[in-house]
């Protein structure tokens, strides 16, 4: 199985439908500080809803699309990454995260986002990835800068939650920039 070592005694992993009761306990810990800042979908309320959502990401990977990575500290799920569009034909992809409060503040979401993307760039050749979150979610779009991204725009309104628009800031690095870190 594959499984990458992260600091602090963490890694990072597959997750994928046998996780689903694991995810759903996860998201019991992790729903309500997530849940403003990821897609209504995502935060399921039971094990069948987990369920469905890793298996829609398991069809998805299995179609050479999105894929979904789990952050295991200590042997617990304490959140993850994804690829939330993945399109090596045109040579581009979206990356996210999600984390529960207990395991913020430790680099982890940084060192995983920049697996993937190492993944997408040098594995499977794509040219551009996008990070896109709320331009009030002042963490993410730190994890974005940290990557060496780029803030390309803010698509206005574009982010409903509970009946209120927010703006949406998109993100991105190049392949070349990418390289150009060292990475």
């Amino acid at each position: 199985m594959f499984s990458l070592p992260l600091r602090d005694g963490a890694r990072l992993a597959g997750l994928e439908i046998w996780h689903a009761e694991e995810f759903a306990d996860h998201l019991d810990r992790a729903r309500e500080h997530i849940h403003p800042w990821v897609g209504s979908a995502f935060v399921t309320h039971d094990v069948d809803g987990a369920r469905a959502t890793l298996k829609r990401y398991a069809e998805r990977q299995a179609g050479d699309g999105a894929r979904l990575y789990g952050i295991w500290r200590d042997g617990v799920l304490v959140g993850g990454v994804l690829f939330t569009d993945f399109d090596a034909a045109a040579g581009w992809c979206e990356i996210g995260c999600w984390l529960e409060p207990s395991a913020e503040g430790h680099g982890l979401i940084t060192q995983a986002c920049e697996a993937l993307l190492d993944w997408a760039f040098t594995s499977r050749g794509l040219h551009r990835a996008e990070w896109h979150c709320r331009a009030d979610n002042d963490r993410s779009a730190a994890v974005a800068k940290r990557l060496g991204m780029t803030l390309e725009g803010v698509r206005r309104e574009a982010w409903p939650y509970e009946g209120v628009r927010y703006d949406k800031q998109i993100w991105a690095i190049l392949a070349p920039e990418w390289r150009a870190r060292g990475r």
